[in-house]
């Protein structure tokens, strides 16, 4: 009975579980990875973003004011405040004043400090510092809290990452340097693979068939085969080392899917649509540019969202043909890694990183989903 028109299949909840499963395993990753990109380091480093809800013990070592602010009270040097800083709202529940006996006291106890003197500090941070001689130096006491903190949320981490004023630590140069190598990258492929797919889809001429099975071959070639011969290429015509030898390599590496794309839905078009139009005396041209470029925009559109994402997401081909020592041209992809390599113990600044990367890929992707299924179906039903 499964297998009559109108019935459920059997197997409908293994679909619908694995739908779930599969939405699930993108959205939780991308979910934890904004909110870390909102965090401050000691939150990330102390809690998962699970509890970023919720109050969290960390570890924190803070300082006193500085001597200059001592009063004598009643032949006593008096040093006061709290250790947090202005508007921290947090619960001290052990506390030190050695690295290497960071809990030996509880709030209220007091201490004696290396340089002569005592501290005492209470659960809400409040300190007092007591000492028969003038407090000397020029920086406070060092006090290791163990503390219950309020959850925090901070903009401090993207005006760090976008508006650095270092820009070996700014993605904001690197996002619009991805942006220019991404969009004439995704545009040139699709212009030119347009009226090749027009020709192999609706016009007759001699080896047609061999130039749709060369292109299908091509799908299959590995862009690592052809990196080093297309470099040299590159560099013996003058393109190497700049946006238009990326531009180019990424135009060659996408061509073969958008003409096999393409191609498969023009084939799928009336054919007395086209034929019609012939009579009616319209060049192959007119044909394409009126007729079949309107027709086929759910297969341009399809391809255009891979195309975008590939190009936005790519390290590989602009390592090789981006060239730029002075790292005026990095795109974001690069830049991540050189954050990995000099702030990896910044999680705060990767997870904003890695966010700001992928803000665009699904801002494109839901825009333009509807376009998809239709344009990756194309020429599969008659």
């Amino acid at each position: 009975m499964s297998d009559i028109a109108g019935t459920k299949p059997a197997l409908r909840w293994v679909v619908h579980a694995s739908v779930i499963f599969l939405v699930v395993l993108w959205v939780v990753p991308t979910l934890g990875l904004l909110i870390s990109s909102f965090r401050t380091a000691d939150q990330i480093a102390t809690s998962g973003w699970w509890k970023s809800l919720f109050p969290s013990e960390q570890n924190l070592t803070l300082r006193s004011t500085a001597p200059d602010t001592q009063v004598l009270e009643n032949g006593v040097y008096v040093i006061e405040g709290n250790l947090f800083d202005a508007g921290t709202t947090a619960t001290i529940s052990q506390w030190g004043v050695s690295s290497r006996a960071v809990d030996a006291f509880v709030p209220g106890d007091t201490a004696e400090l290396r340089r002569g003197g005592t501290i005492t500090v209470d659960a809400q941070g409040n300190y007092r510092m007591e000492n028969s001689e003038e407090f000397t130096g020029s920086r406070g006491a060092r006090v290791f809290v163990t503390a219950e903190l309020p959850p925090e949320f901070t903009l401090a981490n993207y005006h760090k990452v976008l508006l650095a004023e270092d820009s070996s630590d700014s993605m904001g140069r690197a996002f619009f340097n991805t942006l220019t190598v991404t969009i004439p990258a995704t545009i040139i492929p699709i212009l030119v693979a347009a009226f090749a797919a027009y020709a192999l889809a609706w016009m007759d001429f001699p080896g047609r068939a061999l130039l749709i099975a060369a292109v299908v071959g091509l799908l299959v070639v590995p862009l690592q085969l052809a990196l080093i011969p297309l470099l040299k290429f590159h560099l013996n015509i003058g393109i190497g080392k700049g946006y238009l030898g990326v531009w180019m390599a990424h135009t060659g590496f996408g061509m073969p899917l958008a003409i096999y794309l393409l191609r498969n839905y023009m084939a799928g078009l009336p054919r007395d649509l086209i034929e019609n139009a012939r009579v009616d005396g319209a060049t192959e041209f007119q044909i394409f540019t009126k007729l079949i470029l309107p027709l086929s925009f759910p297969a341009l559109a399809s391809f255009a969202i891979f195309q975008f994402l590939w190009t936005w997401n790519d390290l590989l081909v602009a390592k090789v043909f981006l060239i730029d020592a002075s790292g005026q041209t990095t795109v974001m992809t690069n830049q991540i890694v050189e954050l990995l390599g000099t702030r990896g113990g910044n999680w705060e600044i990767l997870a904003t990183a890695a966010f700001v990367s992928i803000a665009v890929p699904l801002i494109v992707f839901f825009a333009m989903q509807k376009y998809l299924v239709r344009g990756l179906l194309a020429g599969s039903v008659k």
